[in-house]
């Protein structure tokens, strides 16, 4: 009977035991199962740095100009639209320019650039594109005897650009019938339309916008200083520079300058 009691009693003090352990084990694990805000508040951050750490997509390459929209930027070509007929009012690039120092003993022939309103072209374009023309040294300067400088002034010569009509006009009595430019009365007129285009005498027979745009100006300003036209001299010879190019290449080959 002891025994049996003595069992009993350790019986009935393991479970007295168990029934206070459980508590406190509970008690103690009771703060882990409540943590899920403090979870949230782990792992929200990492997804953050994850979507800041997202490369951006690779920009996109910048549109590169063809060689033909390069040509026209720097001869201020704006758009290939010429209406056949402007107002005849002419923007004058201001500000002057002096001959290349180089030149220093040539004669100095000063000259006015204008553009009419309503053309598409950049008078500031246009005027560097004709003085380069003029300065360089296969053009009329080639032999030393005359360089150009650049006045918003009264000048020795006029380098306009303008619609079809106002080109006739100044050109008159000459038939350029709004298709062809050309330098009389102290004005190389050029018509925007052959600016702007070209001629397909010229282009067809291998030449390109920027030697037909340098042609223009050489062979206009040719006959202001007293050239006429000239022939093709042979098949396959380089055109000389007074050789109506705009028209026909005579068998010649495209030629931009007085001594190519």
């Amino acid at each position: 009977m002891r025994r049996r009691a003595l069992l009993v009693a350790v019986l009935v003090a393991a479970v007295m035991v168990g029934w206070l352990v459980v508590p406190r084990v509970i008690s103690a694990t009771a703060p882990t199962r409540t943590e899920p805000s403090a979870m949230i508040e782990r792992t929200t951050p990492s997804a953050t740095v994850t979507a800041l750490a997202t490369p951006d997509p690779s920009p996109s390459p910048e549109p590169r100009l063809s060689e033909g929209e390069l040509a026209d930027l720097a001869a201020g070509v704006l758009g290939h639209e010429v209406p056949p007929s402007a107002g005849g009012t002419f923007e004058v690039l201001l500000g002057s320019e002096p001959a290349p120092a180089e030149d220093s003993a040539a004669a100095v022939m000063t000259v006015r650039i204008e553009v009419e309103a309503g053309v598409p072209i950049d008078v500031a374009a246009f005027g560097a594109f004709v003085m380069v023309t003029l300065n360089d040294p296969r053009g009329w300067g080639s032999d030393g005897s005359v360089t150009f400088a650049r006045t918003d002034g009264t000048a020795d010569v006029r380098v306009v650009v303008a619609s079809p009509a106002t080109v006739d006009r100044m050109c008159a009595p000459l038939r350029t019938v709004a298709q062809y430019s050309c330098g009389r009365n102290g004005a190389a007129a050029l018509n925007a339309i052959r600016w702007v285009d070209g001629a397909a005498a010229y282009l067809g027979g291998g030449g390109d916008l920027t030697s037909y745009r340098q042609y223009l100006i050489t062979h206009e300003m040719g006959h202001l200083l007293g050239h006429p036209h000239t022939h093709c001299p042979a098949t396959g010879a380089v055109a000389p520079v007074m050789l109506q190019q705009s028209i026909t290449m005579g068998g010649c080959l495209p030629n931009a300058w007085v001594a190519p």
